[in-house]
């Protein structure tokens, strides 16, 4: 528990860091040549990478030139100076980095005349405990090339300089100058194209922030229990790994072999309690891994992410065919031919958790897809500790029995024996693996507004694997593993299966608009259904704050804001789950204009928006990016689902509600806003 709080407090630090400086310059070399240099200060103890990418690595220094006219990139973005060169173990591969300070420079070609260029340049950086999520710095410049006499006279001052003082020693004094001048809590001053008014985000008064305000009601805010989620769905991991082909056959060789290996009871029970908490502390580690190499605001950026949840969707499905027998997956076996042979070497605790560590890789074949997926579904949570939590779950499931075996060995004798039922197991997880797989590919879908898996497509798939699942588990279809002689089948697969046909049935009224409140989590929105018999359904009045605010102006009407995702599980609960409540529906159609705003709506602005936040210019460049904006900025909040309820000034009414499907509760929390907006005189 100490090391697992002194993880928390350091990733929390890094999370709250900003241990790179960076400012930007252009500078003009000739009539046809500039440069943009970009000089970076780091901070002690951190290194900020340089331009070489490394496959499965940290974010390099990239440029990204988003537009550019009068002018060309002259080759690539490159370092000034040689980088630090170093084989990290976490990335199995050589980095490079720099410490202190480092500069980047771009050429650019000047075709004559007036010239713009505008974009971003990105960066990762890391310590020794955890890695920034990776950090964009805008920057715009315009100019109009000089004439070439006069470019010809700087360049004759610059050579009669350079002849004086190495270039090299000039630009590395300054460097380490500018580390040394700039104070930690320094902010970033980037030369970059004027503020856009508040006009073009909306009325400055609407958009003021009002978390003093929300502050005042947090009495009855409600408390948020994802992370005890979390561990609960890795403990079920865990324990559907126990009864795989991988580890169950292990755990009476493994209990027997540290009873018998030491002769004395105690020691054994001993070795063995250390072997378990061995496995926590390696798959914990994992967790922690995970969290490091990402941060929060990748973590929270992967929920969207169509690279990444099409990329989790084929590992699901190739997962799920490993399931089913096509192909086994297998880490190297001189990897664990290596650590069993050290573990046999080596004694006392070295050894047992080396013991330990080669469980891990014989068993990756069945435990490497649920761990995938278990990684998977927490990373996208967006929390930022949900890795490690999920793991610790994962492995305490995984470890218990090889400990209360060791000090019970009696109950070694009631264990069920291996056999066919292990396969079964199997090919049930490649089952659920395949329905999360199109959960996956439903976020990218939603968030692109591709409208290749809309709700009705959706309950369709699962209703098909639903149907095949239960056929399977009722003998008339078999996979490569199964033993083709069986006839007759247990009376456990028969109430699975039967459990199995029962929940396609269940979905199929959700073809025409059935709410399915078992599923709501999962499917897509129903504002995604082409047929739709259902009339009761809550629909927002619009998906812009602005309008929505003169909507309730106009209509005299309080205002429900629902700051909400294309790719958030737990708001398509509170939909399918609160809103579908007669009472709720019948309030928020009423007495409220609903505005519901998607924070991962990638339809881009039609014109970048440049805001600050803490000190630091962004640009806003998507419709999401604008709502995140008003959520953190106006509310100070960035989780979904978000509620919020305003006047017409766009003060709240009362708190804001976050995740709670208490029907009762959301209805106290609507009619509390309506009292305090009839208490107020409505429009003040």
């Amino acid at each position: 528990m100490i090391i697992l709080v002194a993880m928390t407090a350091l990733c929390v630090s890094a999370q709250m860091a900003n241990p790179v400086k960076v400012q930007s310059q252009l500078k003009e070399i000739s009539a046809t040549e500039a440069e943009l240099v970009f000089d970076a200060t780091i901070e002690a103890g951190w290194h900020m990478y340089s331009t070489e990418v490394v496959e499965f690595g940290p974010t390099p220094t990239s440029l990204t030139v988003e537009k550019i006219s009068g002018a060309k990139l002259k080759g690539a973005l490159k370092p000034k100076g040689s980088p630090i060169k170093k084989y990290e173990e976490m990335f199995a591969a050589d980095v490079f980095y720099f410490e202190k300070a480092a500069s980047f420079v771009q050429k650019l070609t000047l075709e004559g005349g007036k010239y713009h260029v505008e974009g971003f340049l990105e960066y990762g950086a890391c310590n020794d405990q955890s890695c920034t999520p990776p950090t964009k710095v805008d920057f715009s410049y315009d100019g109009e090339a000089k004439k070439e006499e006069a470019v010809k006279e700087k360049e004759s001052e610059q050579a009669k300089k350079t002849e004086e003082e190495p270039v090299a020693q000039e630009e590395q004094a300054k460097l380490e100058q500018l580390a040394a001048e700039v104070p930690d809590s320094a902010q970033m001053a980037l030369p970059i194209a004027e503020e856009m008014p508040v006009g073009q985000l909306g009325s400055a008064d609407l958009w003021a922030p009002v978390v003093d305000q929300l502050k005042a009601f947090e009495d009855n805010t409600t408390t948020n229990n994802t992370l005890w989620q979390i561990f609960l769905l890795g403990l079920l991991g865990g324990l559907v790994a126990l009864v795989t082909p991988c580890v169950w056959p292990i755990i009476p060789m493994t209990v027997s072999f540290f009873l018998k290996r030491s002769g004395d009871k105690k020691k054994g029970i001993r070795d063995a309690i250390i072997y378990g908490i061995s496995i926590v502390v390696i798959y914990l580690a994992l967790g922690l891994i995970v969290t490091a190499i990402f941060g929060a605001s990748a973590l929270n950026a992967l929920s969207t992410n169509a690279i990444f949840n099409i990329f989790f969707f084929l590992m699901l499905v190739v997962f799920a065919a490993s399931f089913f027998g096509a192909f086994e997956l297998q880490l190297p076996s001189s990897w664990s031919n290596a650590v069993d042979s050290k573990a046999e070497k080596t004694g006392g605790l070295l050894g047992i958790f080396l013991m330990a560590f080669t469980l891990t890789l014989v068993s990756f074949s069945c435990t490497g897809p649920i761990i995938g997926f278990l990684l998977v579904e927490v990373s996208t949570s967006g929390d930022w500790l949900a890795p490690a939590i999920g793991m610790l779950g994962f492995a305490i499931a995984l470890a218990l029995p090889f400990t209360l075996f060791a000090v019970f060995p009696s109950w070694l004798k009631s264990m069920p024996k291996s056999g066919g039922w292990m396969n079964t197991v199997k090919v049930v997880l490649g089952f659920i693996e395949l329905a999360f797989a199109l959960k996956f590919l439903s976020v990218a879908d939603l968030a692109y507004g591709w409208h290749i898996l809309d709700r009705e497509t959706f309950l369709a798939l699962w209703i098909g694997l639903a149907i095949t699942l239960a056929m399977y588990l009722f003998g008339l279809i078999k996979f490569p593993h199964d033993d083709p002689d069986e006839r007759n089948i247990s009376v456990t697969r028969f109430f699975l299966g039967l459990i199995s046909l029962a929940f396609a049935i269940y979905m199929i009224p959700g073809l025409w608009g059935a709410p399915l409140k078992a599923v709501s989590a999962f499917a897509p929105p129903m504002s995604t259904q082409d047929f739709n018999l259902q009339s009761s359904e809550v629909k927002a009045k619009t998906n812009d704050y602005d309008l929505g605010m003169q909507m309730a102006l106009t209509s005299d009407k309080p205002v429900l804001i629902d700051f909400t995702g294309f790719g958030c599980v737990n708001c398509r609960k509170m939909e399918a789950a609160v809103w579908t409540d007669p009472q709720v529906a019948e309030i928020m159609s009423d007495d409220y204009v609903l505005i519901q705003l998607f924070v991962d709506d990638k339809t881009p602005l039609p014109e970048p928006i440049m805001v600050n936040v803490n000190g630091q210019e962004q640009k806003l460049r998507t419709v999401g990016d604008k709502w995140s904006y008003l959520q953190s900025s106006k509310f100070g909040a960035n989780a979904q689902p978000f509620y919020v309820l305003l006047d017409h000034q766009g003060k709240p009414l009362s708190q804001s509600y976050a995740f709670d499907d208490n029907v009762d509760h959301y209805l106290n929390f609507l009619k509390n806003g309506l009292a305090q907006y009839k208490k107020v005189g409505k429009t003040p």
